[in-house]
Parts: C-alpha cells; sequence; structure tokens
C-alpha cells in the first residue's frame, strides 16, 4: 500500500511516507473513520480527507514553512477582509448602531463595561447590580462573554465600549475564519483551496452573518475546531493527561464566550464518540480506552474549573429555569432551508420576514443552489461512511430545528417536531431550536472542503479529465454559493447618549447609594440606558434592565422561566404603554403612592426623559405623578426626586396643571 505525502501547499512529493505493509480489509473504514471523528460535531464538524489520511506522518519540513506559507497569508487575509467588508458600515459610522438587532448590541457593550470594571475594580465577575437594581442580574445566567471582555479591557477603556464591540464583532469573525482554515488545512485536508472555501463557508454562513447582527458571542467559534481537533488527541498513547489539560482549557475558554455553542459541540461529540466506540472497537484495540482515560482528565478538570460559576447560574441569585414557552417554539421555517436570507445578495427581505422570527435569526437559509450541490456531493461522495454520517446528522440537525410543531411558509401544519419530546427537558429548556439550524452550515461546509478536495485528487491523479473536472467543480460551488454572498450588516444613527451622563453632571445626583430611573425603564424596546451606564464604566446604576431574569409571578410562585426584562411595576408598565401609543389613565391619588413606592424600591435619585417619541406624553404624566415639573439639563428631562425617596414622611400629591 503506497500513501503519497504532501507538501505545505497541497502538492504531491511522490514519496511514499509509509513503509510497505499489508492491506487489510479495514484500511479504507479506518480512512473513514478518521474523517467520522472530526465530522460529527454540532457547531462545527470538520473532515479528513481520505488524501490525506496520514497528515501526521508528512514529510518533514522546516518549522517556518510548516507554519506558514504565502498561501497561508493569502487566505487569512481574505477571511480577515470579509470579515472587515461585513462590518465596514459600524467602523466608518461610529454614531450608528446595528440595524436589525441594537437591544443586543447595547447589552453586550454593557457586558464588555462589566468586563473592564472587573478587571479595574475587582469586583464580583458573577453578578451585577449596575442594571435592575435591587434585585440585579445573574451574569452567568445571562452571556457575558468574560473570555472577551477582559482581554479587551485595555480597547474598553481607552475608546469605550462602543468600540469595543466593533473589535469583538470584527474579530469574532476573523478569528473563527482563520481558526477553521487552519484547522482544516493542517489536519483534515492538503489542498489550500479546499481549507478556504470550507472555511469561508463555515465562518460566513448566511446564519452566521444573521446573527452578527447583533449576536457576537454566537459568530465566536475560532474555537470549535480547536475543541475538535483536542478531541481527536485524546487517542494518542500516554498524552492522557497532557491532552486531557489542553482541551479542558479550551472548554472552559469556551464556556465563558457561549455556553449556547459548547453545549452544541458537547452533543456532536457525544454522538461521535458513540460511532466510533463501536465501529473501531476491532480495528483499533485499546483506543477506546486510551480516549476515556483522556476524558476523564477532561471531565475532571473541567467540572471542577466550571462548577462553581455553573452552580451561580443555576442556583444562584436572579437564576432561572428555562426559556419561555414562547421563545422553545422558536423552529426554523421548513421552507426557509430553499429560500435565500436577507442578508445575502440573493435574498428577499420580505421573504426572509415572512419565514423567520427575525433578522437575527435566519438560521436556515442555505438556497436551492447549495441545496442541489450539498445533495449532489452527498451522492458523489456516498462511498464514503464519513460523508453518509455526514448527510444523516444534516438531517438530524434540520429536524430539531423545526421546533415543537413543523412549520411551513409561515403557516403551522400541526405536525408535530422531534423537538416536542424534548424542549421541556432541562438544560434543554434553555435552547432555541431554531439555532440548531446553524450546526448544518459547518457540516456543510465541511462537505464542500471534502468535495473540492476530491475533485483536486481528480486532477492530479486523472490528468485526461483534469479539465472537465476542474470547470464543473468550480461551476457548481460557484452557482451555490454566489447567491449567497453576504451584504454588509446594516447600521442605523443611535441616539446620543445625553451630555447629563456624558458630562457627568448625574454625578451631582447619583451616588452608590441610589440609582437613575429613565423612562421609559429600559427593556428589549429602549436599550438606550445601559448603554449610558456602560459609557461611565458602570459607575452609574440605573433600574430596569434588558436581560434574561426570572419571571417572579406572584399568581405562580413556581414559575421561574426566563424573561427578557424585569417584572411588571406599575410605574415602568405605566410608562412603557404610553410609549407604545396607549392613552394616558386619569391620574389618581393611588397611582401616586404606588409611583413613589416603586421610586423607593429603586431607590431613584433622579427620574430622566430624553427626547423620543412621545416624550411629552411621558413628561405631562411623570409631572403629574410626582406633583413637580422636571428642569432641563444636560439634554434631558430631570426631576430631582431625592427628598420624596429619602424622606420616609414624604407622599405625593397633585401639582399644577402641565
Amino acid at each position: 500500500m503506497t500513501i503519497t505525502g504532501y507538501d505545505s501547499t497541497g502538492q504531491s512529493t511522490g514519496e511514499n511516507v509509509l513503509p510497505p505493509r499489508q492491506v487489510t480489509a479495514d484500511d479504507d473504514l479506518d480512512a473513514e473513520l478518521i474523517a467520522l471523528e472530526a465530522s460529527v460535531t454540532v457547531a462545527a464538524p470538520v473532515i479528513v480527507s481520505p488524501a490525506v489520511e496520514t497528515v501526521e506522518e508528512q514529510v518533514v519540513r522546516p518549522f517556518w514553512r510548516r507554519l506558514v506559507t504565502w498561501r497561508d497569508v493569502v487566505a487569512i487575509t481574505s477571511l480577515l477582509a470579509v470579515a472587515i467588508y461585513l462590518t465596514a458600515p459600524m467602523w466608518l459610522n461610529l454614531d450608528h448602531e446595528l440595524r436589525d438587532d441594537p437591544q443586543d448590541q447595547a447589552f453586550f457593550e454593557w457586558m464588555l463595561a462589566h468586563g473592564a470594571r472587573v478587571l479595574t475594580d475587582g469586583i464580583y465577575p458573577f453578578f451585577s447590580d449596575r442594571m435592575n437594581y435591587p434585585d440585579g442580574v445573574n451574569m452567568m445566567a445571562n452571556t457575558s462573554v468574560l473570555a472577551v471582555s477582559l482581554p479587551l479591557t485595555p480597547v474598553t477603556l481607552l475608546f469605550g465600549p462602543h468600540v469595543a464591540f466593533n473589535v469583538f464583532l470584527t474579530g469574532a469573525l476573523a478569528l473563527t475564519g482563520a481558526s477553521w482554515y487552519l484547522v482544516l488545512s493542517r489536519r483534515f485536508v492538503a489542498s489550500r483551496a479546499a481549507a478556504w472555501v470550507g472555511a469561508l463557508f463555515c465562518t460566513f454562513a448566511p446564519s452566521m452573518v444573521s446573527h452578527a447582527g447583533g449576536h457576537p458571542n454566537i459568530v465566536s467559534q475560532f474555537l470549535v475546531p480547536l475543541i475538535i481537533w483536542r478531541t481527536l488527541e485524546l487517542r494518542a498513547r500516554g498524552r492522557a493527561v497532557r491532552n486531557g489539560l489542553i482541551l479542558s482549557g479550551l472548554l472552559v475558554w469556551q464556556a465563558f464566550i457561549n455556553l449556547e455553542v459548547l453545549f452544541m459541540t458537547a452533543v456532536g461529540l457525544g454522538f461521535f464518540c458513540a460511532l466510533t466506540a463501536v465501529a473501531r472497537r476491532r480495528s483499533h484495540p485499546g483506543e477506546a480506552w486510551r480516549f476515556l482515560r483522556a476524558l476523564g482528565v477532561t471531565a475532571a478538570v473541567t467540572l471542577a474549573a466550571l462548577a462553581y460559576p455553573l452552580s451561580v447560574q443555576f442556583f444562584g441569585p436572579q437564576s432561572y429555569q428555562g426559556l419561555s414557552e414562547y421563545v422553545r417554539a422558536f423552529g426554523a421555517d421548513l421552507a426557509s432551508f430553499a429560500a435565500y436570507s436577507q442578508h445575502s445578495v440573493a435574498g428577499d427581505a420580505a421573504v426572509a420576514g415572512r419565514l423567520a422570527q427575525n433578522p437575527a435569526e435566519e438560521n436556515a437559509f442555505f438556497g436551492w443552489g447549495l441545496v442541489f450541490l450539498f445533495a449532489g456531493l452527498l451522492l458523489w461522495m456516498w462511498r464514503s461512511a464519513a460523508v453518509r454520517t455526514l448527510g444523516a446528522i444534516a438531517i438530524l440537525f434540520a429536524a430539531l430545528s423545526l421546533g415543537p410543531s413543523v412549520v411551513l411558509n409561515g403557516v403551522d401544519t400541526g405536525v408535530p417536531g422531534l423537538w416536542a419530546a424534548l424542549h421541556s427537558i432541562p438544560v434543554l429548556d434553555s435552547a432555541v431550536p431554531t439555532r440548531w439550524a446553524m450546526a448544518i452550515a459547518p457540516i456543510v461546509g465541511i462537505v464542500l472542503a471534502l468535495g473540492c478536495q476530491r475533485a483536486a485528487d481528480l486532477i492530479r491523479t486523472q490528468p485526461a479529465s483534469r479539465g472537465p473536472v476542474r470547470v464543473a467543480m468550480i461551476t457548481a460551488v460557484a452557482m451555490a454559493l454566489i447567491p449567497l454572498i453576504p451584504k454588509p450588516l446594516a447600521t442605523v444613527p443611535m441616539d446620543p447618549v445625553p451630555a447629563f451622563v456624558t458630562s457627568g453632571t448625574w454625578r451631582a445626583y447619583v451616588d452608590d447609594e441610589h440609582t437613575m430611573v429613565a423612562l421609559p425603564l429600559p427593556d428589549s424596546a429602549y436599550p438606550d440606558p445601559l448603554r449610558w451606564t456602560a459609557s461611565t464604566g458602570q459607575d452609574l446604576r440605573i433600574a430596569g434592565a434588558y436581560a434574561l431574569l426570572p419571571a417572579q409571578n406572584p399568581q405562580d410562585p413556581a414559575d421561574r422561566t426566563a424573561m427578557f426584562s424585569p417584572p411588571w411595576r406599575p410605574t415602568s408598565g405605566l410608562m412603557t404603554s404610553i410609549k407604545q401609543g396607549n392613552p394616558i389613565p386619569e391620574i389618581t391619588d393611588t397611582r401616586r403612592e404606588m409611583t413613589l413606592a416603586d421610586l423607593r424600591y429603586w431607590k431613584a435619585a433622579v427620574v430622566v426623559l430624553t427626547p423620543q417619541t412621545r416624550d411629552i406624553e411621558m413628561l405631562r404624566t411623570m409631572s403629574d405623578l410626582l406633583g413637580f415639573r422636571p428642569t432641563w439639563t444636560g439634554g434631558a428631562w430631570v426631576w430631582d426626586v431625592r427628598p420624596l425617596v429619602d424622606n420616609p414622611d414624604a407622599v405625593l400629591a397633585g401639582g399644577e396643571p402641565f
């Protein structure tokens, strides 16, 4: 059996890198199982091309040649260029915010400020009362991205959380692309072009671009390829402790970026381990034991490191138990798999809007061209068990993504989905089913890389078919991927932080024993106050929040499902209702008493209203409730309520009509 080695550019060396040995019936299976190990992962699967099944035994070259080549530089630079192309509107307009998901951008800017404060002030990292005072926010139960916010502290302190967010998002995309390319090209395919195609799609698939519109934590998948690679290394002889420690470090790091991606990766690797243990038990005796021993080291170290943070997440203050039934019903529309995302050049916003819950959750938009290409590649390489397994996993993830009830073209068919039997299971009840479709994109990317590698092998080994194979592969890939070319992220002008905050005027009113109450109170529809407090380095504490918080339903004390805002209070509910355009109710003494109780609950020092939709209605209502008019200070109407809040004998009475 002769196996040809490849140099760092992917060209054949013409050398036999293995000594002659007896060929066995298990040889082809072994190559496919190596591929399967790398492929069965939810968040980011990879695959080994049969042409490079001996990549670990390639011809030894100088370190610098093995580390990087000009092809690597071109590939990684191009991935960085695409990341910059996508985020360019954010860099060119620093006074803008993301159009599709401004609330999550404000949330992550607040989290970046929290990370900086952890380092500069030494505060407790897993809980904060800088918003939603006095109840606070469980930082582990939310996506606190500490593994990113801590390293970005210098950027946050020097340029502010808004610029730090841009660095976060652009860097997440660029690093994910580079990581995929390096792992694919070093471990799983010989062709640099094949690795580049796979990395390009895995990083900039429509689902990734969709989440880039507000979820930098989800597109930060640069550790996933490394986790897969190091999981494969657990099989190595005599390195159980070393490999286990390396993998556990990656897992802990990923846990503090996004637990959802880590959870999906773990589920996929669970399938991989079971399939591998069965299929390789005869050809590789003892391998399963080596793997389990190293995995035991990984599990012990990882659980020890995450035991306390996870206990805070699931049992600490402001922890919750699963997402609401509404969110758990978010499934991918069956028709969306063949449609084009509005973030792609071939997409239509009206069609995509009908098939997805919102622009940031277009997880299953592949388009007919890619669906046909993917099916064609599966048939072309059907003899490979790894390829068949990838196809089966893609179908499984698609079924999971449909949610508890199958929806077709926006119409609920009434047919129960696979998720109907899973969505109430603890831990799974915190997953959004439509996001399982994100896992299909890496599978497609890996099949594309494998197909390109096989085409390269045919071109090299069969010169007579070189032209037709090259034309057919380039044409098929181009027809499938060109319609998916992403459009730059859309931005809109954001309301500036009022001078009352930026000038520090607020410090004359708010100390560490009081808060600022913004009108309306911050929630998913009005996240601006999160950006205000972030701009002060979280020195300013606010009432209200946009975060995942327990329901605290007084009619059902056992209900602790997650909400995206604090529990309803009379004043916050009234202002939100007015902002939404509802009529102003009669202001009575009872309402005034409830408002005073709310202000004391929040320990308010000032109530602040900035110019916005229906600001006059809110201004008149709050003035009637408090009995006095505000002052215009630093671009905002300000009511100083300290005499009312700090004096237990104070009462509110109707004042002069506004």
